[in-house]
């Protein structure tokens, strides 16, 4: 048994217990062979639940709770190592699994990993998601360096395949290069975009509360439909984040992406993932600390959560 999130030992594959099934979930997709730039995102995983231990001990400073008796970890998924299009077909039903049993959170493993974890929550709410996408890039493109799938095409494919509301959809940190039909693709079909230099001076949880008031507006509107929280740890800056693929200059400050977390947490969320993130280029282990905060600041918002 592998030392799992905040400590805990990792379950059995498949649960051998259906009366054991924990509110919350955790586990690890580590496939980074969707990466445009430095791999080593497949690491991710096991150095976020490395980082998360001193997490375990006691309850959070702002949800004065802790999720340790409340989730459990299913350590990593299983997937040959293969095309993207086997690693996806390969990784949908167990996927499933999960999702029909827990409220999941999911440790990349680059970007493309939200693909199909966004259609199997299709399946499962038999309707369109609402998305709130963290991330220095856009991941519209529509192929990767003439790749048709990749972990910047992801959300292209959602949009394509009408597995996302774009009206009540969200995008928060983008300044990476890309055409302006590329980054603008979202707020094209009536999505929302908070690039990061509308954000410099976005700290405190009123500045935040203004940032989501249109985004909640378009969500009550909608009936307040499911909705996926994507991180990709490169929405922060470098300083903040060295250990990523793909890093770009001028992002996010820990300190914003939690008040984002602590301000957002009663919003009908079905789920998170949190990708990219490679130890090798990781300096005293701190992207993977502040990737290990920012779920666990998750997991206990949702414990709070009066939605939920």
């Amino acid at each position: 048994m592998h030392e799992g999130f905040l400590g805990l030992g990792t379950s059995a594959w498949p649960c051998a217990d259906e009366k054991a099934v924990t509110p919350f979930a955790v586990a690890g997709i580590p496939y980074d062979g969707a990466v445009s730039n430095r791999p080593g995102a497949r690491e991710g995983p096991q150095a976020i639940r490395k980082a998360s231990r001193m997490l375990c001990d006691a309850l959070h400073p702002y949800f004065a709770c802790t999720p340790l008796t409340l989730m459990s970890d299913y350590g990593n998924l299983q997937f040959p190592l293969s095309d993207i299009l086997n690693v996806r077909a390969a990784l949908e039903p167990q996927i499933a699994y999960l999702l029909a049993r827990h409220h999941m959170v999911w440790l990349g493993g680059d970007h493309s990993i939200s693909l199909p974890i966004l259609r199997q929550l299709y399946k499962q709410y038999h309707r369109p998601i609402a998305l709130l996408h963290l991330d220095a890039h856009c991941d519209t493109w529509t192929d990767h360096f003439g790749e048709p799938s990749g972990h910047g095409t992801w959300v292209h494919e959602a949009l394509t395949e009408g597995l996302l509301l774009p009206r009540c959809s969200m995008q928060v940190g983008l300044r990476s290069p890309a055409s302006e039909t590329v980054w603008r693709r979202l707020e094209a079909e009536g999505g929302l975009i908070l690039q990061a230099r509308d954000l410099r001076n976005c700290f405190s949880g009123l500045d935040w509360n203004k940032k989501l008031e249109p985004f909640r507006q378009r969500l009550a509107q909608a009936g307040n439909p499911p909705v996926y929280l994507t991180i990709d740890i490169d929405c922060l800056d470098p300083g903040f984040a060295p250990g990523t693929g793909t890093p770009e200059p001028a992002g996010l400050t820990p300190n914003q992406v939690m008040s984002l977390l602590e301000e957002s947490y009663d919003l009908n969320f079905v789920g998170i993932d949190l990708c990219e993130v490679a130890p090798a280029y990781d300096h005293a282990e701190i992207t993977s600390l502040n990737a290990a905060y920012f779920l666990w600041t998750y997991l206990c918002g949702q414990i709070k959560n009066p939605n939920r």
